[in-house]
């Protein structure tokens, strides 16, 4: 590394200093999914981001993500896959191969890459120490209530567990799969359950990976630094539809609930999680709670 090289790398981390210093002691949720998931570099970037926010003493949380692996297991499976409003039906056989693939391989794989740059991760499932307890979704089609089967919904987190593990250093992974109270369990949407453990958490961030670059405007502008009410206005107008919808109103939801702010970010950068969290920039669209501190600088 060359003299200039070396200054340029003293001056980002001088930079990050005061959101290190802002954000140390604090715990962060984070959704992970979409490319992030899949594409190797970008596994291993999110990784180290991982580690080293807990190596800095930020508390990072991690709830993950896994449709399309689901979708493919069930698929070799022969096992039929049914959506209703975008809600996957899940069957008790379907279930099955949610617990395999959320609970077993997805997990464990994302254990094991943040272990392998330093952390200390411990995979957890909502069964885990009773940490989310859920009941059945039932949706409205053209007047008619359909019974979503094992897809749920959350009724209560237990957050213990989750602080046992920040308070010893050690990183929760937690697969979104609850379980009501005769022990059956509930696949559930990711987003959903990161935002409303960032409520019970006191969390001070929540940030959901997405395969976008944020909230944009009309002229394909990127969004950010915006408040509940002016991401309500975007909706009524129209600019926020389809498929951002529901991972926006789990963030507003999240910061209605006392999270100081919720990012919904772009997952196919590299780093995306560092460069949201300690830089001015950021890679994403930040949405500020009632307790949001901006910075002075």
């Amino acid at each position: 590394m060359d003299n200039q090289s070396a200054i340029n790398t003293a001056q980002v981390l001088t930079e990050a200093l005061p959101y290190i210093q802002r954000f140390s002691g604090q715990t962060i949720v984070i959704k992970y999914g979409g490319n992030a998931m899949t594409d190797e570099a970008l596994q291993s970037s999110f990784a180290r981001d991982i580690v080293l926010m807990k190596q800095v003493g930020m508390n990072p949380v991690v709830v993950h993500g896994g449709g399309p692996q689901i979708g493919d297991l069930l698929e070799r499976l022969a096992i039929q896959s049914e959506f209703v409003q975008g809600l996957r039906k899940t069957s008790p056989e379907a279930m099955d191969v949610v617990e395999m693939v959320l609970g077993g391989s997805v997990n464990k794989q994302i254990v094991s890459l943040i272990n392998k740059h330093g952390g200390k991760a411990v995979g957890l499932t909502g069964k885990d120490g009773r940490l989310i307890r859920a009941h059945s979704v039932q949706v409205e089609v053209d007047g008619t209530t359909v019974d979503m089967g094992r897809t749920g919904d959350v009724s209560s987190i237990d957050p213990s567990v989750v602080s046992m593990l920040d308070s010893d250093d050690f990183i929760p992974v937690i697969a979104p799969i609850g379980v009501d109270s005769e022990g059956n369990a509930y696949n559930i949407n990711a987003d959903l359950v990161a935002g409303k453990l960032a409520s019970v958490l006191d969390a001070e961030k929540l940030i959901l990976l997405t395969n976008t670059a944020g909230v944009l405007d009309g002229n394909g502008q990127l969004l950010t630094g915006l408040t509940p009410d002016a991401v309500q206005s975007l909706i009524d107008d129209g600019t926020i539809y389809g498929g951002m919808l529901p991972k926006i109103q789990c963030a507003l939801d999240a910061v209605a609930r006392g999270v100081r702010s919720s990012h919904i970010i772009d997952g196919r950068v590299s780093h995306a999680v560092l460069l949201e969290l300690l830089t001015h920039e950021g890679v994403g669209t930040l949405i500020k709670g009632p307790g949001y501190k901006g910075f002075d600088f």
